[in-house]
Parts: C-alpha cells; sequence; structure tokens
C-alpha cells in the first residue's frame, strides 16, 4: 500500500507540475497600430513587434533565442494611422500603437484638430522612437517644382483616420492653398497614392513619414520622383503654427535621382499604449524594446530604425509615461 501510495501521490505532483507548465506557457496576444504598408509605422511596428515577442517554447534570451516579453506574441496591425491608432489603444482594440506626437497631445488633451471631442486621457507614452518628415512629392518629369504650383491640382492628402491627413490640411492651410477649392483632394494610403502619381492620375501626393518611405523609393526607381522643398520662410510659418512640428531636411540621396538635400518639416513618432495596460507587462516591453538585441534588429531591419535611440526616448513627450515605463526609465537612469 506504502509503495502503491507513493506512486500515486507522485502521479499527482507530476500531473500538477506538467499542468503549471501547460498554464505558464499560455500565450498572451500584442497587438500594435502601425500604418499603410507603404509608409515607414508598419515596417518599424513590425521590427519592435519581433522583437518583444518571445512565444511559448521559445529558447531563453541568454541561450540565443528571443529576448522578448515571456509568452509574449505582438503583431502589427496595419491601420490608416495615428488617428486610427489612439481610438483603437483606448477603446482596447489595440494594446499599443505608433501616432505623431502632435496627433496624440491633441487627443489627450482634447484640444487642436480635437478640439470638443472626449479627451482621450487613457492614452500613456512607453517611447519616443523617431523623426517623421513632410514629404511633397510629383514624378520627377512633373513641370510642378514648387508648392505653390499645386494650384488647381489632384493631390492626396492621405488616408482617412491618419495623422497624414491631419497634417495635410494644416500644412496646405499654411500655404493658403484650400481643400476642395485650390487642391481636389484623394485619401489614399501611402502605396496606392504613389501608383497614382506615376500613372499620371494624381498630380501629387502628401505624406508624414519616416524616410525613406518604402512609396516614393519605388516610385523614384521606376517613374522617379521628386520631393517639392518647403523653403525657410514657409518652414518658419509652418512652425509657428504647429509647434509640434521642427524644420528638418531629407538628405541628398534618400531617393534615387534626389541629388541635394530638401528642406522641409518633422514631427517625432511615439509608440503609445493605454493605462489600462498592466505595470508589468508595459515594464517587460519597454525593457525587451532597449535590449542589446533589439537595437540589432532596429539597425538591420530598417534605415529609420537607427533614429529609434533610447538616448532619445522621452524627447518631446508631453504625454505621461505608463507606470511601467517610466520604472524602466527610472532604473536606466534616463528619468530622475
Amino acid at each position: 500500500m506504502d509503495r502503491r501510495t507513493s506512486i500515486a501521490a507522485l502521479a499527482a505532483i507530476a500531473a500538477v507540475l506538467a499542468w503549471g507548465t501547460a498554464a505558464a506557457q499560455q500565450p498572451s496576444f500584442f497587438r500594435i497600430g502601425t500604418g499603410g504598408a507603404g509608409g515607414t509605422y508598419y515596417p518599424v511596428g513590425g521590427i519592435i513587434a519581433t522583437a518583444i515577442s518571445n512565444p511559448p517554447g521559445s529558447r531563453p534570451c541568454e541561450k540565443g533565442g528571443s529576448c522578448g516579453v515571456p509568452g509574449l506574441i505582438a503583431t502589427a496591425v496595419s491601420s490608416d494611422g495615428s488617428v486610427a491608432n489612439v481610438n483603437g489603444i483606448v477603446s482596447g482594440q489595440l494594446e499599443a500603437g505608433i501616432a505623431q506626437s502632435d496627433v496624440a497631445h491633441w487627443a489627450y488633451t482634447g484640444t487642436g484638430l480635437f478640439e470638443g471631442k472626449p479627451r482621450l486621457e487613457k492614452l500613456r507614452v512607453i517611447a519616443n522612437l523617431f523623426p517623421e518628415h513632410i514629404h511633397v512629392y510629383t514624378r520627377a518629369d512633373s513641370k510642378i517644382g514648387r508648392i505653390e504650383d499645386l494650384k488647381g491640382k489632384r493631390v492626396n492628402f492621405g488616408p482617412p483616420a491618419s495623422g497624414t491627413l491631419i497634417g495635410a490640411r494644416l500644412f496646405f492651410e499654411a500655404y493658403g492653398l484650400k481643400e476642395n477649392v485650390d487642391l481636389t483632394p484623394e485619401f489614399l494610403q501611402p502605396g496606392p497614392a504613389a501608383d497614382r502619381v506615376r500613372d499620371g492620375q494624381l498630380d501629387a501626393a502628401f505624406i508624414i513619414v519616416g524616410y525613406p518611405a518604402a512609396a516614393i523609393t519605388e516610385l523614384a526607381a521606376t517613374a522617379g520622383a521628386r520631393i517639392l522643398p518647403v523653403e525657410p520662410a514657409m518652414q518658419d510659418k509652418i512652425v509657428e503654427k504647429v509647434p509640434f512640428w521642427a524644420k528638418a531636411t531629407i538628405p541628398a540621396g534618400t531617393y534615387k535621382g534626389q541629388d541635394r538635400d530638401v528642406p522641409t518639416v518633422a514631427v517625432g513618432a511615439q509608440l503609445l499604449t493605454s493605462a489600462d495596460q498592466s505595470e508589468k507587462l508595459i515594464y517587460e516591453v519597454t525593457k525587451a524594446l532597449w535590449n542589446d538585441n533589439t537595437r540589432a534588429l532596429l539597425d538591420a531591419g530598417h534605415a529609420k530604425g537607427k533614429a529609434i535611440q533610447k538616448a532619445t526616448a522621452l524627447a518631446g513627450v508631453s504625454l505621461p509615461l505608463h507606470p511601467g515605463a517610466e520604472r524602466f526609465y527610472r532604473e536606466a537612469g534616463l528619468l530622475k
């Protein structure tokens, strides 16, 4: 009886341990809202998703495996961009998302273009990522040489619920070019917009994106592309109108045929989440984001990845940090 009892006890212990292991291996999912495939949010979001993921059964980090959050499966979700992402985060359809810093601030405070709408007070910051540059582009053989030449033309403003669309309206307003009066707008994702510029169905397109933008790169390599400059006087006027934007440059050689620097303006892209996400989870996500292995993925995965640096993770942040992210930055000595 004693022997049978011992065997039964050992079997029971093994069953409990097996159940505990299975329970510990239950995956959790983390959806990151990005943008269209022809922009920068989607590929960069995919790199971040890979970096913070560590599916059940993965080799541990110290043995050459994933250095992400144990049990986490993160995915990059294509979306219309900043506005869609902040709304998705607050509604619970996304666990995180990338958004322009101006859109995030307006949504959180109920100001600017979100004035009169409910404040999205649950938005929290995980990290500032990279600068996004305004590109206004045409075919290289177009007679359009200045932004002022767009009067009476067909121009893509960006998809609905995107930061690009909001930015386009602010930008062209600064030039005195009125939507549906001076400009005939389209509201397309980056890829289809570039296709229509190439085919002559659009005269130009506006996009806020971290260079190089895949859609413009493809256009430049086929039909040729020209980035229209934002001259210094207009840079000053636009930055005064939209304080979250800053003077910037798209360096020569960014796109095929671009033989000189192009002056423009830029805005920061930030990784956001909701206050409803647990401190432990976001701490682990932030820690994985700034792991040395992630550094290698970012550097190799996209040209804009090199601009994503821990040293600038808090630059331009006007919303509250998520407590989990705040804890990481305090431990890392970036926040006092």
